[in-house]
């Protein structure tokens, strides 16, 4: 069981951003649960990430495009600074980030039934060139060998797949979903002020995601039991937390909290 761990995030960026380091260029902030991981850049990197769970994107500084397929077909998705955007679960994606930059990623620990992939694609087409399939504990030592090994591979220096391994049927069926456009979080906050006032938190997403996002203004906010990690990302003034246990994403700022 993780303990309550306080954060001032602007602070912790500027301690830890040299070791935002390529080619995946991220660095963990809490490892439970939930994964919160800020990511700088100049990356260089052309695989794509696949995934059973969902992933949120938040750009803290400067943009950044998310290379997705979806349903088939190639889409770049660019998330200005300020910008959120929701991930669906098993959507290949290939994060692009640029010198000076800085994005927030928050995505789950694996269940030990699920399963991470590589990808990487013949140029110009969705013809899986080469990929790993993989338990996945922590994307960002895991990824480097891969990568490594795709970079040495015969795949890549041919830009062919390899007859001698053949492609094997992904684990699971890859989503169809059209994804969200990216929005600005402030924003979307300032329309959000009425609903606030009644004293209820505000549902980010919906039912249709499993990632549970709240946002909430002034008031006093009942109690969960649910065992699972909580993020409180504090914007304006501050907030108590008077339980031990709390079982939603909160997005506030600039400092924050974990607690399960």
């Amino acid at each position: 069981m993780s303990t309550a761990l306080h954060v001032n995030t602007d602070k912790w960026i500027a301690e830890n951003e040299n070791s935002f380091l390529p080619p995946v260029c991220n660095k963990l902030m809490f490892f439970y649960q939930l994964n919160i991981m800020y990511v700088g850049g100049p990356n260089a990197r052309k695989d794509y990430h696949i995934e059973e769970g969902e992933e949120l994107f938040y750009q803290v500084r400067g943009d950044m495009v998310l290379k997705v397929i979806e349903d088939g077909k190639h889409k770049d998705i660019h998330i200005r600074e300020g910008e959120m955007f929701l991930l669906p679960a098993r959507i290949p994606h290939s994060p692009q980030r640029y010198a000076n930059t800085v994005g927030l990623v928050v995505e789950r620990m694996r269940l030990r039934s699920e399963t991470d992939g590589l990808r990487y694609f013949v140029d110009n087409s969705t013809d899986v060139l080469f990929e790993r399939w993989f338990y996945c504990e922590n994307l960002g030592t895991q990824l480097v060998p891969i990568i490594k090994e795709f970079m040495d591979s015969k795949q890549n220096k041919t830009g062919k797949p390899d007859p001698a391994e053949p492609i094997k049927p992904a684990p699971y069926p890859l989503s169809t979903v059209k994804v969200m456009a990216p929005f600005s979080f402030r924003e979307w906050m300032e329309k959000q002020k009425p609903a606030l006032a009644s004293g209820q938190p505000v549902d980010m997403f919906g039912a249709q995601f499993e990632t549970e996002t709240f946002l909430f203004g002034p008031g006093t906010s009942g109690t969960s039991r649910r065992k699972t990690d909580g993020w409180i990302w504090q914007l304006v003034t501050h907030c108590t937390i008077l339980h031990s246990v709390i079982f939603f994403y909160c997005f506030l700022w600039p400092s924050c909290l974990f607690q399960s």
